[in-house]
């Protein structure tokens, strides 16, 4: 039995199951994600001599896997959201990035360093990695596809897909700031002033920039062009892919966030023709590849675990894991929505269900591929066990949480009501 053979047909019954268990597990407390990662660990436990898929082997390659998985649903993400922009309607995602997502990182840094005893670098670099929410395994909490009605998400949805739009980029400089430590010294005259210059102001403006005129580019290409040059008559749903790896490619040339260039020019794709059915066509197209990369890489993860990923965990570490998912990001994740859109009840929910995923193993990967970071392997088991356990955990709470806010109607899903909630805020920033 060759293992190519294995694997090919490991990849084919994922394939079918990622057909048919969305609509098997829509209504139930149990997401896809698990039973990927489920099924990937009975499989690389049977005697069928398939490599161990263990990622500190494979750094490269567990870089641009995990990389394409993030930009493709950075897209997806980007053109399902039906809100348009604007300050007081993406209220709750600001407060997420401004506020949420720093203080996450400076406690994640700070307890790695002191209960997980991790040097500044390596802790930096953890609360750097489990920054971001996840925008590939986060699917039972997103909005749906989109629809010709502005604002026709809840706030939950919104703020959880709006999220981790954006914090995948926006957690980069503090990656990029874990890297200058590990590659300098602690000391902030060393390597403060070009990090500053380069990896925030001009990396973020690059990211945005590019972005913003790719997808401008784009929109005009698909729905303002000559009629035999107009791409959305013809309903070619891969052009979502051309949009994305054009995004991601041009601005990481020019030395710019490519994830936040996706994410961006997504949005702006959906601002140049709002109510258009090629968005509904681009859209399933960027997530029927995403549901394929997702198997591919839970598949993996789940190899990964039986093939001792977390054999390095140290219980402090594990509790420093633990105490992100359970209660760094609810608690920090709640006092930064106060006086946002929506109810308290939602708050809750969009605080519990910071879902962590992909993006932190491409950010260790990319980490480690640029510098010498000590207790590396530690660093592994604790971002693999953050994984599993909120793959698990939201995984099966998800649908039953989101179902008993639906059924108690505390969705907010009057524009009129939500702009209600929203005028305090808008107010408050004026005064």
């Amino acid at each position: 039995m060759e293992p190519v053979d294995v694997a090919f047909a490991l990849v084919g019954l994922g394939a079918l199951l990622a057909g048919i268990l969305p609509r098997v597990l829509e209504r139930r407390p149990l997401s896809m994600p698990i039973a990927f990662l489920a099924l990937g660990m009975l499989v690389f436990l049977l005697p069928v001599g398939l490599p161990s898929p263990d990622p500190l082997a494979h750094p490269e390659l567990t870089t641009h896997l995990t990389e394409i998985g993030v930009i493709v649903a950075l897209m997806g993400a980007g053109l399902k959201i039906d809100r348009p922009l604007s300050w007081r309607r993406w209220s709750s995602t600001w407060r997420l990035l401004a506020i949420a997502m720093p203080l996450c990182i400076a406690a994640v840094a700070v307890l790695g360093w002191w209960w997980a005893g991790l040097v500044p670098a390596a802790a930096l670099l953890l609360g750097a990695a489990l920054a971001p929410t996840d925008p590939v395994l986060a699917a039972d909490v997103q909005v749906g596809e989109p629809t010709d009605v502005e604002d026709s998400e809840d706030e939950v949805r919104f703020a959880l897909t709006s999220e981790a739009g954006l914090n995948d980029g926006l957690a980069f400089p503090f990656v990029y700031a874990a890297i200058a430590i590990a590659s300098t010294s602690l000391a902030p005259g060393d390597w403060v002033a070009e990090w500053f210059t380069v990896d925030v102001l001009w990396k973020v403006s690059i990211g945005v920039g590019g972005g913003l005129l790719i997808g401008w580019l784009l929109g005009k290409l698909f729905f303002r062009a000559p009629s035999e040059l107009r791409l959305a008559r013809h309903a070619e749903g891969f052009l979502a892919l051309a949009a994305t790896f054009l995004a991601y490619g041009l601005v990481e040339v020019v030395g710019g966030y490519g994830f936040l260039a996706v994410f961006v020019a997504a949005r702006a794709i959906r601002a140049a023709e709002r109510t258009h059915e090629f968005h509904s066509v681009l859209h399933d197209f960027a997530e029927q590849v995403e549901r394929l990369l997702t198997l591919v890489l839970l598949l993996l993860l789940g190899g990964a675990i039986v093939g001792g990923l977390l054999g390095p965990l140290t219980w402090p570490a594990a509790a420093v894991g633990l105490a992100l998912v359970f209660l760094v990001r609810p608690l920090i994740g709640w006092l930064s929505l106060r006086g946002a859109p929506g109810r308290p009840a939602e708050h809750w929910v969009i605080s519990l269900f910071g879902i962590r995923g992909v993006g932190s193993f491409y950010y260790l990967a990319y980490a480690t591929t640029k510098a010498d970071f000590p207790q590396a392997e530690l660093l592994w088991a604790t971002v693999g066990l953050v994984v599993l356990v909120s793959v698990v955990v939201h995984g099966i709470t998800a649908t039953p949480v989101m179902q008993l806010l639906d059924r108690e109607g505390e969705r907010t899903s009057d524009p009129a009501e939500r702009d209600a909630d929203a005028r305090p805020v808008a107010a408050a920033g004026h005064a």
